[in-house]
């Protein structure tokens, strides 16, 4: 019995190595095949791929040997291969034009058109035979008889399936373009729930039209299906979508408001429009949003909070604007108290209430009237989040009006409830900046350490900024002077005392002539002339970095914000693109590489997705 046993054994193991051996041989043969046909030696690799193949028939060996009988215009031999692995899988169509690329290379093109229909004319009701026989013509680049492919297909298989991606693709190709986007539109004839899909499919062509052909042509058959189908709304989506990726927000919004008017809607449309509005800055098409969504009246579902919305609209579009007046901001308090006193204080109101306290406090001059609307706030609050916002909120107001231990009092209320969320992370690091600006920087310092691993990127990196500040300003140097006053500096800064924060900064400077911390001064002002919009005033600030400290720690900052500077508010385009270059090449470890990178090839021309 364990003679046998061991017999046995034997057997497997000689099986074994024989298979091993065999596969060894193979794998050998196979890369020696494919380096002969690389160096144009088709009749050595013929050889080995038809032996290769008479041992292991699979396609992988079938298309090495077709090809070189081909490469060495062996048009009979390639024939007779082929018809007779045709008679053997009379299922597997590719062959057949296999047979037709052999009767095309001969200049027989009757010949070739004959076994080509002669595929497409045995299809089945078979998907994978079908987009099997398209694939190959497609890799043939017999494009036409790849569409003929898939349309018999679609004859074939009745509507299980349409081949409508692979047609619109096959179209594209050929410069079609008007076949190409019918095939996508039908797919949304078939069901509406491919429209995401549809909208992923065109986002490529779009963004890459450069002549705008692409684009016009399916703007002009969206408006003729929304036209000849006014009781669907999957077309006027479309056409919404196409407006918004060409900015053309406008267009949208009125595209937007006759489709909520047809449809009798309630204005959910244009509550996302003007989101997508917002995000792209343009708010004035945003407030025309809201203003519309409003005028339904207030028994509309959406009524309150187009109310709310067109208040912060109306509040980024103001503050940010370069130009703003006083009466604007005034208009501003005004707007918010109408829309306060309609929807009364309430805790849906709360964030309303909270936007009004931080414009009486930052641009009106109105720190108690702000403090006491807060507080109002935080007592009718019901959430509990919303009550940290706007204990956050009070406490910055705090910090404006000089109360730095009740300012820090709420932070550590709102640290403590959230502590493991970035509300809470937040309101850690808003203590960790009072203790730097109070000079108690190696408390600042600890907790700053902390923050760096926040899950929130934005935190994270001004805790790190922060603590590398004080690092760099602490360590070696044994006076805190300098970065005493500079926390000055930074403290009036924050409280809108911007002439004072620059006396403080240029104290430093006179005081402290070349020390570390110029760099840090000359950003600070940068910060203060964008604050005030005095935009070359800025660039001055920066172009200061660069050409006195480009090895310091801030120079990659100086170089993309002024190359910022340059694109969006100087209207300098070369120049804001050769600062983007400069940036990729003296700072490749920089963390604005990946932005500079796009905006340097977008003012370049590139095509950017």
């Amino acid at each position: 019995m364990k003679l046998k046993v061991f017999f046995k054994c034997i057997v497997c193991f000689c099986i074994v190595i024989f298979n091993y051996t065999n596969s060894s041989a193979q794998n050998t043969d196979e890369q020696l095949a494919q380096q002969y046909f690389e160096k144009g030696e088709f009749d050595k690799a013929s050889d080995i791929y038809q032996k290769l193949f008479n041992s292991n028939p699979n396609s992988e060996y079938y298309d090495g040997y077709t090809s070189c009988l081909l490469e060495l215009k062996d048009f009979k031999t390639a024939e007779k291969f082929i018809k007779k692995q045709i008679k053997r899988n009379p299922d597997n169509l590719t062959l057949i034009v296999d047979l037709g690329t052999v009767y095309k290379k001969q200049g027989d093109e009757e010949k070739a058109k004959k076994e080509y229909e002669r595929a497409i004319d045995n299809l089945s009701q078979n998907q994978d035979q079908i987009l099997d026989l398209a694939a190959c013509f497609r890799a043939k680049k017999e494009m036409d008889y790849a569409i003929k492919t898939y349309l018999r297909g679609r004859r074939i298989m009745r509507g299980f399936y349409s081949f409508n991606y692979e047609l619109a693709e096959a179209y594209n190709s050929k410069g079609e373009i008007e076949l190409m986007i019918n095939e996508y539109l039908d797919l949304l004839d078939q069901s509406e729930s491919y429209l995401q899909s549809v909208q992923n499919a065109l986002q490529t062509d779009i963004n890459e039209d450069n002549g705008g052909k692409k684009t016009e042509i399916l703007k002009t058959q969206l408006l003729k299906r929304v036209q000849s189908n006014s009781d669907r709304t999957v077309y006027s989506d479309m056409l919404i979508w196409l407006f918004t990726q060409q900015k053309d927000f406008e267009s949208a919004f009125v595209q937007t408001k006759a489709l909520d008017k047809r449809q009798k809607l309630d204005g959910g449309k244009l509550m996302a429009l003007a989101k997508i509005c917002i995000a792209n800055l343009q708010y004035d098409v945003a407030i025309k949003c809201y203003e519309y969504v409003v005028s339904k009246g207030k028994e509309n579902y959406y009524y309150s909070g187009a109310r709310t919305e067109m208040v912060n609209a109306l509040y980024t579009k103001i503050t940010t604007m370069s130009n703003y007046t006083k009466a604007d901001i005034l208009s501003l308090e005004n707007t918010y108290l109408t829309t306060i006193n309609e929807l009364g204080k309430s805790a849906s109101t709360v964030p309303i209430i909270r936007g009004l306290a931080h414009l009486k406090a930052f641009y009106l001059n109105k720190s108690e009237e702000a403090i006491y609307l807060l507080e109002e706030a935080i007592n009718i609050s019901k959430n509990q989040k919303d009550a940290a916002e706007c204990k956050l909120e009070l406490g910055d107001i705090l910090v404006f009006t000089g109360e730095m231990w009740e300012s820090s009092l709420l932070f550590s209320q709102v640290e403590k409830m959230f502590k493991q969320e970035p509300i809470g992370q937040e309101a850690k690091f808003r203590n960790a900046r009072l203790s730097f600006y109070r000079g108690d920087f190696a408390w600042a310092q600890a907790q700053l350490n902390v923050l760096k691993a926040s899950t929130s990127k934005l935190i994270a990196n001004d805790a790190i900024d922060l603590a590398l500040l004080i690092a760099d300003n602490t360590t070696i140097d044994t006076n805190l002077v300098p970065l005493q006053m500079y926390a000055r500096a930074d403290l009036l800064f924050y409280r809108n005392l911007d002439s004072l924060s620059v006396l403080s900064l240029d104290s430093i400077s006179k005081e402290f002539p070349a020390h570390s911390l110029s760099d840090d001064i000359l950003f600070k002002k940068y910060k203060i002339a964008m604050k005030k919009f005095q935009y070359e005033n800025g660039a001055s600030h920066l172009q200061a970095i660069l050409d006195g400290y480009s090895m310091d720690v801030l120079a990659d900052d100086a170089l993309f914000k002024l190359a910022a500077l340059n694109e969006l508010y100087l209207k300098n385009k070369d120049k804001a693109k050769q600062l983007y270059e400069d940036l990729l090449t003296k700072y490749p470890g920089s963390l604005y590489t990946v932005e500079a990178r796009k905006r340097f090839r977008r003012l370049r021309g590139d095509t950017i997705n």
